[in-house]
């Protein structure tokens, strides 16, 4: 990957700066933070936290550098709890153009339960297809992340299968991440030694698929995932295609847990060598609660940065 000296590390970068940036010049603001960069998650149709305050706002408030959102409508955006009558590009204008994504979990391929069922009907408008992913890019959303909702029964090779035609349909004007964290029991999540796939195979066929960036379960929040496992992928994930990103995703509701647990698996991830560390959307308010992305923040990336980050959101 050839660096342009003119894009300026994420954790550091002004939120003027980062407007201006295309998805794969923002990918590369990503890969100069020296995996410092955290995500927060936001579940939309859960009840708010504060009135008259998206959990996204939240997010960023309290040292967040990307947000992305779960559950988002695309047939009726607005009407998500957690967007409180905005549309995808009024948020992104309250947050200052910092970067917000969708994720997208992906339907079994023929899924016929999912087309006929009246009770999924709705579950289509938010999970993944071809329209939806253009749709993500005409409403303005800086990346789209492709997974499987816990419960959903959603194979790996679904992922593969929806990343390959998300890339054929937006070429580079979107970055595109994609892996398995969650949804564990019909079939294991990358990293689990008790998988009967090849976790390093299937992450080459994300990255020959289009996959920008790989999505990883975080130690001390997946049962059964230690840090030399993640800390394996991540490495075969960035000497198999250099500038290829890794996230490590903090989930199975340990986001809502103290803050000593989040400091402690903060701790864990960044031993991975992974570029994001996420943390998911339990919670009461669609998201983890402000105290504990703080925490991830200055655990990953020290006070300094994380107050920057939350004392000029508007530069």
């Amino acid at each position: 990957m050839e660096l342009n000296y003119n894009i300026t590390r994420l954790i550091t970068a002004k939120s003027s700066e980062v407007a201006k940036y295309t998805p794969m010049q923002l990918k590369e603001a990503i890969l100069k933070s020296e995996g410092r960069v955290i995500m927060g998650q936001t579940y939309l149709n859960n009840p708010i936290l504060i009135n008259g305050c998206t959990s996204t706002e939240l997010m960023f408030a309290f040292g967040g550098d990307m947000v992305m959102l779960n559950g988002f409508h695309f047939e009726n955006p607005k009407e998500a709890n957690g967007m409180q009558g905005l549309s995808l590009k009024e948020l992104k204008a309250l947050v200052s153009q910092k970067p917000v994504g969708i994720y997208m979990g992906c339907p079994k391929a023929d899924d016929e339960e999912l087309a006929l069922d009246p009770k999924k009907v709705e579950m289509r408008s938010m999970m993944y297809s071809k329209e939806n992913a253009f749709k993500a890019k005409e409403l303005g959303a800086s990346f789209i992340v492709l997974g499987g909702n816990p419960g959903s029964g959603t194979s790996i090779y679904d992922v593969i299968r929806a990343t390959k035609e998300a890339r054929e349909t937006l070429g580079e004007d979107m970055l595109i991440f994609a892996g398995k964290w969650e949804d564990g029991i019909v079939e294991k999540v990358l990293g689990d030694s008790l998988a009967e796939y090849d976790a390093k195979a299937v992450i080459k066929e994300l990255i020959d698929s289009g996959a920008d960036v790989i999505d990883l379960p975080a130690p001390g929040s997946r049962h059964g995932i230690t840090v030399e496992m993640i800390r394996e992928l991540t490495e075969y994930t960035h000497r198999y295609k250099p500038g290829t990103l890794v996230m490590c995703f903090l989930d199975s509701n340990v986001e809502i847990a103290d803050q000593d647990t989040i400091r402690q698996i903060a701790i864990l991830m960044k031993q991975t060598g992974a570029d994001i560390h996420a943390i998911g959307d339990g919670g009461f308010g669609g998201g983890t609660w402000p105290e504990n992305i703080y925490q991830l923040a200055i655990t990953m990336k020290g006070k300094a940065y994380t107050w920057a980050k939350m004392a000029t959101p508007l530069r």
